[in-house]
């Protein structure tokens, strides 16, 4: 049953709010796994190789995680996440040769855990919270949320790689567990149970059974593949291999990309249904997001062939990173709003953890192809590989209905 608006939109706040501090949080241990050991001496395959745990963690506890919202709340699984994050980021206080590949990426699983639980929990509570077909007002908060929380983690990016150069790495984890402690001590105050659903689905029933569901996942799986087998292991190990930029400048135009992504994806309403692109909640479809989908596999193999033939790689790398941004965040935010509008009010955690657990799924194809390919045949063939993904998940999109026909 959905709340009064005064009291969905104070409970949306308070969600994002959670949401916003595991986001800045979640980037900038990104970035300081990324920096910190690749300047220890781990090579791009075991720095893939410490993400690797953190996304299989992600594909299980989105699909786990649905169930679990289902049976004891939203809010406790959206707390939850912050008590993980807080014990992975703790678990990284200790000496440096006591840091090793294997307990890093048990450190990184376990925060991969706490990461999906704080995310799926936040995105099905705006379902939970808006009455059914609001399509438009649907499409503007999540959205909104979405846009918001990637443009936190660019942030974070930036945080991560000013604060390693600036106090260290053991400092930073210190600021960082202190900030998650404030946020979950908040909460436990001011959040209200989020009803959403009566029955208590059953263990079996994980699994989506709708077509259009199944699909949307597909795509999101090679979409998110597409941006991770290039941009979060390959990009900045390139930079500071390649280019010798510091930790400041990688962790800078990272967090500038993020940031603006972020942006863009908090307008996706606007940029489709402006007059001309006649695109608006009701009509949003599979058709739509191929199109754009299409727009977007162009990028890499434009900046492929930029970085082969340029003379200044840098320069390249920065600008070609700009019409990445606008269309893949166009193409998220779509998707972000299809997953919800699809979603059945009973099932919406067991719809979204479904989902999300695709959506890990691609993190990690990405993130291991990313090691493997950069390793192995350099930056270029990376890009290469994120247009065919691209590709494959357009034609796992097209044709989906739109939510207000399905």
């Amino acid at each position: 049953m959905a709340l009064d608006s005064s009291k969905a939109a104070h409970q949306y706040g308070l969600v994002t709010a959670s949401y916003w501090a595991f986001t800045l949080t979640d980037g900038a241990l990104r970035m300081l796994v990324l920096l910190f050991f690749h300047d220890l001496g781990f090579s791009p395959m075991e720095i893939a190789s410490l993400f690797i745990l953190y996304e299989l963690s992600g594909v299980f506890t989105s699909l786990i995680g649905g169930w679990i919202a289902s049976r004891i709340g939203l809010i406790a699984t959206l707390q939850l996440g912050l008590v993980l994050q807080i014990l992975a980021i703790a678990m990284l206080l200790r000496e440096n040769q006591q840091l090793t590949v294997f307990y890093v990426m048990c450190a990184q699983a376990l925060s991969g855990v706490g990461k999906d639980l704080n995310k799926l929990s936040a995105k099905s509570s705006i379902k939970a919270l808006l009455p059914d077909q609001a399509h438009s007002p649907l499409y503007k908060w999540v959205s909104l949320l979405t846009g918001s929380k990637n443009a936190l983690k660019g942030i974070g990016f930036f945080l991560g790689g000013a604060l390693l150069s600036g106090i260290g790495f053991r400092y930073t984890i210190m600021s960082m567990i202190a900030l998650l402690a404030v946020i979950l001590v908040a909460g436990l105050f001011l959040f209200s149970t989020i009803h959403y659903s009566e029955s208590k689905p059953r263990f079996r029933e994980l699994l989506s059974k709708s077509s259009a569901i199944n699909r949307l996942s597909l795509a999101r799986l090679f979409l998110f593949g597409s941006r991770d087998v290039w941009f979060v292991i390959a990009l900045p190990v390139y930079l500071q291999s390649q280019l010798h930029w510091s930790y400041l400048q990688v962790g800078s135009l990272m967090a500038i990309w993020i940031i603006g992504y972020g942006a863009i994806q908090a307008m996706t309403p606007k940029i489709t249904n402006r007059p001309r692109a006649k695109h608006h909640a009701s009509t949003i479809d599979g058709n739509v997001l191929a199109k754009w989908g299409m727009l977007l596999a162009v990028v890499p193999l434009i900046m492929a062939l930029a970085l082969t033939f340029s003379q200044d790689q840098g320069l390249t790398v920065a600008l070609c990173l700009a019409p990445f941004a606008f269309v893949f965040a166009i193409n998220s935010g779509i998707h972000s709003y299809l997953i919800l509008a699809y979603a059945e009010r009973d099932n919406v955690s067991l719809d979204v953890g479904f989902y999300y657990m695709a959506n890990a799924g691609g993190r990690l194809l990405g993130t291991m192809m990313s090691g493997f390919i950069y390793q192995t045949f350099g930056l270029v063939s990376c890009l290469l590989a994120s247009s065919v993904m691209i590709v494959v998940s357009c034609l796992s999109a097209r044709n989906l209905p739109s939510p207000a026909l399905n």
